[in-house]
């Protein structure tokens, strides 16, 4: 959490200089660039034009309502990338979807990343340095990666090389980023590990992702459970199965009543009992709306 405020900070400091007219950052010979590249900036969307050469015209309506409702609930995880055209005044590189949902949902700024004149090299060693600090999280490098491809054209193979990484391991990290926004914010904020993001990306549906991530966190499983709970998914096994020893080896008086606590409660129950009657039952739920909807039906209150 003190890392994000580091950032939101550093985000509208840097802001307010770029508002200075006499500060007015062209170069990165400018005095105050080297605070600028690599790093995010908090900018008015109203500052912002679409780049009228980008080749993509059309935006599916219905995604673009689940990006903005997304943004909305969780904020913007990848910042855009601008480039400056003028005093406050910028131009989109890349992120269009990003920047039409955040209008659609009525947000006056925007997190984003601003290419400045010459920056090519500065931009490249900035990133590079980036990604060999010990600090960041899985999405942190992915993004980084991804920025370096994006913006500096290099293709995997050349990015393997200029940041010392095997190819398949970069490979594995920008795999990452297609997993749903949701078990992202989760991998940021040390929910899952790297391991549990790579199993899951093998789940194409957003909302199956969602339905097993709840399971990984509800019931606290390992990547290699998690990695049995996605073979069965692709098996077309239930997601209500789990792979965990002690639901397999249930004495009969609990084994029989799971599902019908399941289909009562209306979400995942794991039970946990020895032959003498003695043990516990774990109820998950995956946000505050369905933890007040079980209190509710367990305390009738």
């Amino acid at each position: 959490m003190a890392k994000a405020i580091k950032k939101q900070a550093l985000g509208r400091g840097l802001s307010a200089l770029l508002k200075d007219p006499e500060n007015d950052i062209k170069s990165v010979s400018d005095k105050n660039a080297d605070q600028l590249v690599g790093n995010i900036v908090e900018l008015e969307l109203d500052s912002i034009e679409v780049n009228p050469f980008q080749p993509r015209s059309n935006f599916n309506d219905e995604a673009l309502e689940e990006l903005a409702s997304s943004i909305k609930e969780l904020g913007l995880i990848q910042p855009i990338t601008v480039r400056k055209l003028d005093f406050n005044t910028y131009q989109l590189v890349s992120g269009e979807r990003r920047y039409r949902a955040s209008k659609m949902i009525g947000l006056e700024t925007i997190p984003a990343y601003i290419r400045i004149a010459n920056d090519q090299e500065s931009l490249e060693m900035a990133l590079v340095e980036n990604i060999q600090r010990q600090d960041l999280d899985p999405i942190e490098i992915a993004l980084s990666y991804q920025r370096l491809m994006e913006e500096i054209q290099l293709t995997q193979e050349k990015l393997s090389e200029r940041v010392g990484k095997k190819r398949s391991t970069i490979t594995n990290y920008l795999r990452l980023l297609r997993l749903d926004p949701i078990i992202q914010t989760g991998m940021r904020d040390g929910f899952i590990s790297m391991g549990h993001g790579r199993a899951l990306v093998n789940v194409e549906k957003k909302e199956d992702q969602i339905d097993i991530y709840e399971k990984i966190v509800g019931q606290n499983l390992s990547v290699r459970d998690t990695e049995k709970l996605v073979q069965t998914y692709h098996e077309g096994g239930t997601k209500k199965e789990s792979p965990s020893k002690e639901q397999k080896s249930l004495p009969a008086f609990a084994k029989e009543s799971v599902k019908d606590l399941q289909n009562a409660l209306e979400t995942d129950v794991q039970v946990k009992a020895s032959e003498r009657g003695k043990g516990k039952i774990t109820i998950s739920f995956g946000s505050k709306d369905e933890f007040e909807r079980l209190k509710k039906l367990l305390t009738g209150a």
